[in-house]
């Protein structure tokens, strides 16, 4: 059976993702299975473009691609039963397996989780909100940091039944103001590996060549020129930044 075109063949509705801030829907194209966020059904931030949230995900898949790493599932842009807007190929996560959690303080794991911060539940019980200790999700810590991720949720990171993690949810990213907000702060501090940097290499790289002038289609001349500027600082860093500016440094609700 050859495969569906995802461009241009016929998108289907299937059903809404109501957990979602925006208008989210399921789809299929084909037989594959997509999620699908119209730009029409984009709410109006105070500090993020109207109508730019779709090509913000779509920049943040060129990206991932670049890095090498899979971490954003194939994601475009094309016309829908609602207009324009965002398409991702949907991905099954495994329901047994959480690659963040939020545990008792006094049950933190002790090898194998990276401890993020310490606070209360709603009963005022001591909690800690942990995240895997494991290159993929230092992977995605590094592409956080380079998007400026301002929005990454525990339940925006798939644990998909191999092994592997994927990111989704990327429309608030590439502000030219710092606004890094993560539940991945688990590394804080730490020397990137070699293959972390050669992951930011290929990024800086690219900005010059077809990411750069692809990126120019989808984002603001300063937004792309402010994604070098952090290619170039992480570089010069070589380790896990910390949290900047008097915002809270990570998103809420956690997940």
């Amino acid at each position: 059976m050859p495969a569906p075109d995802l461009v241009n063949g016929e998108l289907k509705l299937t059903g809404r993702i109501k957990t979602a801030s925006n208008a989210t829907f399921l789809g299929s194209i084909g037989g594959a299975v997509v999620v699908y966020k119209p730009v029409a059904g984009e709410h109006p931030l105070w500090d993020f473009p109207d109508g730019n949230l779709a090509n913000r995900e779509v920049a943040a898949y060129l990206v991932s691609q670049v890095f090498g790493w899979n971490i954003v599932p194939r994601t475009w842009l094309r016309d829908g039963p609602m207009g324009e807007g965002m398409v991702q190929l949907w991905q099954e996560p495994d329901p047994a397996q959480s690659a963040v959690d939020l545990v008792a303080a006094d049950a933190v794991p002790a090898t194998g989780w990276r401890r993020v911060l310490d606070g209360r539940d709603n009963r005022e019980r001591m909690v800690t909100l942990i995240h895997e200790d494991s290159a993929a999700l230092r992977r995605m810590a590094v592409f956080d940091a380079v998007v400026n991720n301002a929005d990454r949720k525990g339940d925006h990171i798939l644990a998909m039944p191999d092994g592997h993690r994927h990111g989704v949810d990327h429309g608030l990213t590439f502000h030219v103001e710092h606004k890094l907000r993560t539940v991945l702060w688990g590394c804080l501090g730490d020397a990137f590996s070699t293959g972390e940097l050669e992951g930011i290499d290929r990024v800086s790289a690219q900005l010059a060549g077809d990411l750069g002038d692809t990126l120019a289609g989808l984002l603001k001349e300063e937004e792309v020129a402010a994604l070098a500027v952090r290619c170039a600082r992480l570089r010069s860093e070589a380790r896990f930044p910390a949290p900047s500016g008097g915002m809270s440094p990570v998103p809420w609700p956690l997940f």
